[in-house]
């Protein structure tokens, strides 16, 4: 058998941002979960109390795919191929969404699922005032320490984000703000009501 020659080729790709005009100084950036889409991130946004005097900014993966057996277009953030890449990619393209927005006084990245986790590698790379996570862990790359004010949410039903993962992250998130929900891998009135309180600090 040959050898296989496997080429990493840099390609330009055009991402989607769903906005929501609200104060210009203070922008949400939020990051959906897996074979989510940006509407449905931003709808939830949009639920936090006191969201009204924010802009929102949802950012839509640029890995987009059909969600079964329908034509509702989501995405994905990345997979285990090239994952360095990929990981350079979306940060990259996390940074030319926020320059369309000129200039502001204060930044929140907001992540739900795996969402999460791009919303961690973002804090961790472009400077912002605070991160809001739900459902997902602290991925292993992310320096802790690089991180600015963190409220982090699981519910405790919630099977994908398990108990071990949100233990380690406890341990690694000595600093924030953590906290447990009688819910499962979702969104509830409990946690928007608690972000909300905490984007208020900000």
């Amino acid at each position: 058998m040959r050898a296989m020659d496997v080429r990493s080729i840099e390609a330009r790709a055009h991402g989607r941002v769903v906005v929501r005009a609200g104060d210009a100084r203070r922008l949400l950036v939020g990051f959906h979960g897996y074979a989510q889409n940006a509407e449905e991130l931003l709808a939830e946004l949009e639920q936090i109390p006191g969201a009204d005097s924010w802009t929102l900014a949802s950012v839509q993966a640029l890995h987009r795919f059909y969600r079964s057996r329908s034509e509702i277009v989501v995405a994905s953030w990345m997979t285990r191929q090239d994952r360095e890449a990929a990981i350079g990619d979306n940060i990259d393209y996390v940074r030319r969404a926020l320059e369309s927005f000129g200039e502001y006084d204060r930044l929140v990245f907001a992540g739900f699922s795996q969402g999460a986790a791009m919303a961690y590698r973002a804090a961790a790379s472009i400077r912002c005032d605070a991160v809001v996570i739900l459902g997902g862990d602290l991925p292993p790359d992310v320096d802790a320490s690089k991180l600015p004010r963190v409220l982090s949410g699981r519910g405790s039903r919630d099977d994908w984000y398990t108990p071990e993962k949100f233990a380690a992250d406890r341990a690694r998130l000595t600093a924030a703000e953590i906290i447990e929900l009688d819910a499962g891998h979702e969104w509830t009135d409990a946690f928007r009501v608690k972000a909300g309180e905490f984007l208020a600090t900000v």
